[in-house]
């Protein structure tokens, strides 16, 4: 019997990958921007896009889905916005609300509200919301004005007819090259779901391997690049690419060892090359980490410059940048890479250059890193829609598809 989903905040479906792989159709996507969910359609052709404000068009994907299907959905997947969410602060908000004083909430974190309404519509037998840890932390105001914490807002509206938690897993521990913490939350309505929680109270899918998957072993074998002109693109692969360096730029990359960053660079002036200038750092003695400002930026021995991160005067002299030791950084090979932002094509985004070619991961390279080309489904990404920007930042706001696959994979098992 078809199984059928329906993929809330969907962005381009990378995601939907995992449900697919499983046999399991999405037949409905909400997607607020338009370039993302035109990505979508170009890999599931055979699913009713509504694009738009998920609050204006609730209504009618629940009546869209009602008119067209006669069984409810097997899993609803909903990946609601990230930006809005913080764990700083939330006892101060909680503490100046109930004074009265409403301090201005991100309304994006009040998404969840119409995408409950969709689920309590439509009774889906599984629920799966994915997000950032921090989503544990924060508050929204519900219908009613009252401050609730998310998670206990999904609660409250789910039970009694669904049980369900949240757990925080790491991707690395499902063999994906990557360290990527993502807040999983399940709910379940049948009674092997049911049964299962009251079993075990917790819904965690058994880690797939002791020994996480490196980077070597990820894109080790990859064509090597250089972010120089004519050795920054592939012949090969129109998605294996990387941004030019500036000459200075290259320069410190080149002279960063593997696992560190640029402002730590020692001196390379042939004549002294000493190794003990002093590390840049932070200092959290206020209680925030600030990046140190007495970090050197010329040769304590001999006075040259050294290759580390710098910005140069009107009057000729350099002054070190602003930036922490994780910034200009090469990645380990033989661990998994950090996790992949938005900014991963940008050198100076925390931790993500070459291990040992000097420039930046490609965008082939990270779809390999958050497993889209995993899938027994090819994902396509072509003509008009390779687009980097839209490739990149849809790329840094998905689950990887594998993480996701364990977790349907446990829901299938249990279902038996």
């Amino acid at each position: 019997m078809l199984k059928n989903a329906l993929s809330l905040f969907s962005s381009s479906g990378i995601g939907d990958i995992a449900l697919d792989d499983n046999g399991i159709k999405t037949v409905i996507s909400s997607e607020l921007l338009g370039n993302r969910h035109m990505l979508f359609k170009n890999n599931y052709p055979d699913a009713k896009l509504f694009t738009g404000d998920i609050w204006e068009n609730y209504n009618d994907i629940i009546d869209y889905y009602n008119k067209n299907y006669t069984t409810e959905p097997f899993i609803i997947l909903a990946t609601p916005p990230c930006q809005g969410m913080s764990q700083n602060g939330a006892g101060k908000l909680l503490n100046e609300f109930r004074k009265g004083n409403r301090k201005k909430l991100d309304t994006r974190n009040r998404l969840i509200i119409p995408a409950i309404k969709i689920i309590k519509a439509l009774k889906p037998k599984w629920v799966i919301f994915e997000n950032v840890p921090l989503m544990k932390n924060t508050y929204i105001e519900d219908e009613k004005g009252q401050l609730v914490l998310i998670l206990d807002y999904i609660d409250k509206e789910l039970t009694p007819l669904y049980e369900g938690n949240a757990n925080v897993l790491n991707a690395a521990d499902y063999l994906v090259p990557q360290t990527r913490k993502r807040l999983i939350t399940v709910y379940t309505k049948t009674k092997n779901g049911k049964d299962y929680f009251n079993k075990f109270n917790n819904f965690i899918p058994p880690i797939e391997t002791l020994k996480p998957k490196t980077l070597r072993e990820a894109i080790g074998d990859e064509e090597p690049l250089e972010g120089i002109k004519g050795l920054n693109i592939s012949k090969n692969n129109d998605l294996h690419f990387v941004p030019i360096l500036k000459e200075n730029h290259y320069w410190w990359i080149k002279h960063t060892k593997e696992g560190t960053s640029a402002f730590n660079n020692q001196c390379v002036n042939e004549t002294c090359l000493y190794q003990n200038n002093l590390l840049h750092g932070t200092d959290n003695s206020s209680g925030i980490n600030i990046s140190n400002k007495n970090t050197p930026i010329y040769c304590e021995k001999c006075g040259s410059l050294l290759p580390r991160p710098t910005v140069k005067e009107t009057n000729g002299t350099f002054r070190l940048m602003k930036g922490y030791t994780s910034a200009y950084k090469r990645m380990k090979w033989d661990e998994p890479a950090s996790t992949l932002t938005q900014n991963f094509q940008y050198h100076s985004s925390d931790n993500k250059i070459h291990p040992d070619q000097n420039r930046v991961l490609s965008i082939h390279e990270a779809l390999i890193l958050q497993t889209i080309n995993e899938s027994k489904y090819s994902f396509k990404i072509e003509g008009k829609l390779v687009n980097k920007s839209l490739i990149r930042d849809t790329i840094g706001e998905s689950v990887p598809p594998k993480l996701l696959d364990s977790v349907i994979k446990h829901i299938i098992k249990i279902e038996g």
